[in-house]
């Protein structure tokens, strides 16, 4: 699996979440692969109100979803 969160500086921080994430948590799984997997479940909400608030918190902090595979 290729880097799951990019962090690239233009004018301002943009963070890229890519997708897909790890499927269930591991044994030995660091910080970030862990939080890689959290963010992914987050996205993939089916909950309207949820996934609206998803994608409020991702318009505030500069966040962005993209599909790697």
């Amino acid at each position: 699996m290729g880097v799951a969160i990019d962090y690239e500086k233009f004018m301002s921080e943009i963070v890229f979440i890519n997708l897909p994430g790890p499927s269930e948590p591991k044994l030995n799984m660091t910080g970030g692969e862990l939080l890689h997997g959290f963010l992914a479940d987050l996205y993939g909400a089916t909950s309207p109100e949820v996934k609206n608030f998803v994608i409020a918190l991702c318009l505030k902090w500069n966040v962005h979803y993209r599909q790697t595979s």
